[in-house]
């Protein structure tokens, strides 16, 4: 399976795998769907009230709605944090191939290259180009440097898989509450990804930003694996006497 490496804020690379044909398609499907919904009810609406309005204002509700078609994908993208409704739903997202979030101008470069991916090829040009590249791109994506990934479901975190800390548990790290959600978040996604790839890298990497971020020095006869679930540990712990 084709993955990318994509750099998190705390600057710990995860491999992320690479969307597929079929993610996208069923993506694009989704949100030509909604448009379809949303022009049958627009079609009845105006149908019903076509006595009433004048053709100024059924050519300008149309203009609106083909506007709106043609514009949806960039819109959504730029402010949807390189998604659309078919792309969240099939948890998918957009970045660029160095695994950063793509840029206003990669969103509008993949947009623009939609006529020649979808319109001018009769939607071969785009659905050839993601079976046969590497990075299942489209040529929009190839031009603009940028693919999609299958994004990773941000882990609500009560439903951390550690276990529940015991009442009379001592916190051996006093600091461990200055990290946020986000971060333990991260943390459990580091070592989730670590016993499913044995990447140590990992979880050196993590363990190192979090003992510099905590300002603190990770205990004589702790590795880096402990310390991370000892750390977490501490956080639920601490934070649960705070809520």
């Amino acid at each position: 399976m084709e993955t990318i490496q994509v750099n998190t804020s705390q600057h710990v690379a995860i491999d992320y795998p690479v969307a597929g044909l079929g993610e996208q398609v069923a993506a694009r499907l989704i949100d030509l769907a909604a448009f379809i919904v949303v022009g049958v009810l627009l079609l009845l609406l105006t149908g019903l009230t076509a006595t009433s309005q004048s053709t100024v204002v059924m050519i300008s509700i149309w203009s609106v709605y083909g506007a709106c078609f043609v514009f949806y994908p960039l819109i959504s993208e730029i402010f949807m944090n390189g998604q659309s409704i078919g792309k969240k739903l099939m948890k998918i997202k957009v970045i660029s191939l160095n695994g950063s979030q793509a840029s206003l101008g990669q969103y509008f470069i993949r947009w623009l290259f939609r006529l020649v991916d979808f319109l001018l090829t009769a939607q071969m040009g785009g659905l050839i180009c993601i079976a046969i590249t590497e990075n299942k791109q489209r040529i929009g994506d190839i031009v603009a440097g940028t693919t999609l990934i299958k994004t990773v479901p941000r882990t609500n975190f009560n439903h951390i898989a550690f276990h529940p800390v015991e009442e009379e548990y001592t916190p051996v790290f006093a600091y461990a509450d200055q990290l946020s959600d986000r971060d333990a978040e991260l943390i459990h996604e580091v070592i989730s990804t670590f016993y499913k790839t044995n990447n140590a890298d990992l979880i050196y990497t993590m363990s190192e930003r979090i003992s510099a971020h905590l300002a603190i020095k990770i205990p004589a006869g702790m590795n880096e694996l402990d310390f991370l679930k000892t750390v977490i540990k501490d956080y639920r712990y601490i934070t649960s006497k705070t809520d």
